[in-house]
């Protein structure tokens, strides 16, 4: 299996994934998972996938065929799901994103706000 759809995580997500060791291959694969619609579509280009075994969740935007961008991870045992307030706020980031575009997550990259995972790596 291997994704060539590019894939980000925010430096919020980054730090916290790092807390929580999960490696960018861990998040590749959850790309390729989600590309096959493995995941929960949450509407307005949000997702929500889980990560390490069920124990943790991630919040994931995308612009389909273009990117997906991990936002946030929290950990089920802390709360089940994220509140309506959130997922608004998520959905808002998605269309900021989409807007941007390739263009918008260069300046990301630039700045350090974003990260890009490592897209030749085999999965």
């Amino acid at each position: 299996m291997h994704s060539k759809t590019r894939a980000f995580k925010t430096q919020h997500f980054s730090k916290a994934s790092a807390k929580q060791g999960i490696a960018d291959i861990d998040l590749r694969h959850a790309v390729a998972e989600l590309e096959l619609g493995q995941g929960d579509n949450l509407g307005g280009n949000v997702w929500k996938k889980r990560l390490r075994n069920n124990l943790s969740r991630s919040i994931v935007l995308t612009k389909p065929a273009d990117f997906w961008i991990f936002v946030h991870l929290f950990e089920k045992q802390d709360k089940a799901n994220i509140a309506m307030d959130e997922l608004s706020s998520f959905k808002k980031l998605a269309k900021d994103y989409e807007r941007g575009g390739i263009d918008g997550i260069a300046v990301g990259l630039k700045n350090g706000s974003l990260k890009e995972l490592c897209h030749d790596q085999k999965i």
